[in-house]
């Protein structure tokens, strides 16, 4: 019975989160299949990037998410190549064109044929494993979450360029959670003390449940978990969404939220970025 019971402690369960990357994946598929050449040309709101240069830097971070895994040897002279070439005064998209040659909808067949692969591998991973990063190492779990978030935040740009609405699901839940963890390093990475406490949340998912984290002491955010992954994903500014603030807290936090890695990054401007008329 003992040795049993250690065997079922470290059981390999299911990664929940790879099957929520590739409904984000297969969604954002769903809009751009079949589109013309001068479409995928399309700038977007984020940087003047194209559609494809979108669809470029995905797939070139979910094939390093992928080599992180199958061959980290590989993976950290990748790594070692990128920090050369940035040193080195080129830009990171230029480093990503370089290397991913497809374009069109060639290169969007790569993309979702990588993200279903990268999705069946994380499935059956241990969650805890530790895979090395451009950062620190990270959780299989962790790893395939970033991935979501980077799909949904890059995502943004495309449906918004395509005049579309996308179909939210209650996957987006791994993004508020990554919102959540990373109060601490929103404030961080801006040189801000660190609140004690964190802020209640009350988050109405796309399923129309409430979400609630932290602590009504330390102030309030209510509103759509849509809008929330939004502000922390910095791809709207909090002036644009709906989401209501409460206590100088709460309006640090959302004014400075970021959870992704990096050099400290401001949202975007009030209006800058809104969903254009549909095609």
């Amino acid at each position: 019975m003992g040795r049993e019971a250690a065997a079922a402690r470290h059981q390999v369960m299911p990664i929940s989160e790879a099957a929520d990357f590739l409904a984000e994946s297969e969604c954002l598929h769903a809009a751009l299949l079949g589109r013309d050449a001068a479409t995928l040309l399309r700038p977007t709101q984020f940087k003047g990037w194209s559609i494809e240069d979108v669809l470029v830097h995905l797939h070139f971070w979910n094939h390093a998410a992928e080599q992180s895994a199958t061959d980290p040897v590989g993976f950290a002279r990748l790594a070692e190549a990128v920090r050369a070439e940035l040193n080195a005064g080129r830009s990171l998209r230029g480093i990503e064109d370089q290397r991913i040659a497809a374009r069109g909808q060639g290169l969007l067949a790569i993309w979702i044929d990588l993200a279903r692969g990268l999705a069946a591998r994380w499935a059956g991973m241990d969650s805890k494993a530790r895979l090395p990063w451009v950062g620190p190492s990270m959780s299989a779990r962790s790893s395939i979450t970033a991935r979501q978030m980077e799909t949904w935040a890059h995502g943004f740009e495309v449906f918004d360029a395509l005049g579309l609405a996308r179909a939210e699901g209650d996957r987006i839940r791994n993004i508020v959670v990554l919102g959540v963890n990373t109060l601490g390093w929103s404030h961080q990475v801006h040189g801000l003390p660190v609140p004690p406490a964190m802020p209640a949340l009350r988050l109405r998912a796309p399923s129309g449940a409430v979400w609630e984290y932290g602590e009504a002491a330390a102030g309030l955010i209510e509103g759509t978990a849509m809008d929330f992954a939004a502000v922390v994903t910095q791809t709207r500014a909090l002036e644009d969404t709906t989401l209501r603030i409460q206590g100088e807290v709460a309006a640090t936090w959302m004014a400075h939220a970021q959870c992704f890695a990096g050099q400290p990054s401001r949202p975007p401007p009030y209006g800058s970025r809104f969903r254009t008329a549909p095609d």
